[in-house]
């Protein structure tokens, strides 16, 4: 049997050679994810020093970044920029491209980042960023569901699937400003389970940060639904005009 599953991986490289879904270069043989060590050795990770709050890269003696977080919110964590051909590519392949269980490889990236001590002392579950049903149509998964699920795994905390819904369909905020932003996600989501979540501190999962108008607005659902208190990670970040990356 083992030299059959040999065999048959040994002819599927040769006639269907994988390649870098970011980089598009062939794997070498003993590169077994999606993405190759090229382009993971090359993810512009955020610089440090960071604040302990939010994990954003201090410019100077204040966090401008953490200005953007209400008081509910407790700390936030992202492993790189979302800002280059690595760290876009990586997300597209996840968002866009149908690459799913590339998430797998991001989750083990996130589950490496740092936290104050209380965070991981007290975080119940993750709950993963809900999709509106249209837009779940048309991707086929919630990316920040898979996401959410890999990094459960990691860190031995339960997924929440059903503690956070989207209410509306809302545009995609790529393109919006930060205002714009703000108004196309209020009242977008509700806490589906509060007796589910009542007093806990909860993880909010996302592929991606720009503004946190999504991650705030999700939040804001889940405190007044019974969670005591929020903290939020992504595996990207998008930076502002001065960020060191």
């Amino acid at each position: 049997m083992a030299r059959a599953q040999r065999f048959t991986d040994a002819a599927l490289a040769l006639f269907l050679p994988r390649s870098c879904v970011v980089c598009e270069r062939l794997l070498d043989r003993n590169e077994n994810g999606f993405v190759c060590g090229r382009c993971w050795s090359r993810l512009p990770l955020l610089a440090a020093p960071r604040c302990d709050r939010c994990g954003h890269p201090l410019p100077g003696d204040r966090c401008r970044w953490c200005d953007l977080l209400p008081p509910y919110v407790r700390a936030a964590r992202s492993v790189c920029w979302a800002a280059d051909a690595i760290g876009l590519g990586v997300v597209h392949a996840l968002k866009y491209q149908g690459w799913h269980r590339i998430a797998d490889e991001m989750a083990r990236r996130m589950s490496h980042v740092d936290w104050p001590i209380d965070v991981v002392e007290e975080r119940a579950a993750l709950v993963p960023v809900p999709l509106s049903g249209k837009r779940l149509k048309q991707r086929g998964y919630n990316q920040s569901e898979r996401l959410a699920s890999a990094l459960g795994r990691r860190w031995k905390l339960p997924v929440m699937t059903d503690a956070l819904a989207r209410t509306r369909h809302t545009e995609t905020q790529t393109r919006l400003t930060p205002g714009e932003r703000l108004r196309n996600v209020s009242n977008a989501f509700s806490a589906t389970n509060p007796a589910s979540i009542r007093g806990t501190h909860l993880i909010l999962v996302d592929d991606v940060v720009t503004t946190a108008a999504t991650l705030n607005a999700c939040a804001a659902a889940l405190c007044a639904g019974g969670a005591r208190i929020v903290s939020f990670v992504t595996f990207g970040r998008a930076p502002a005009l001065g960020d060191r990356w």
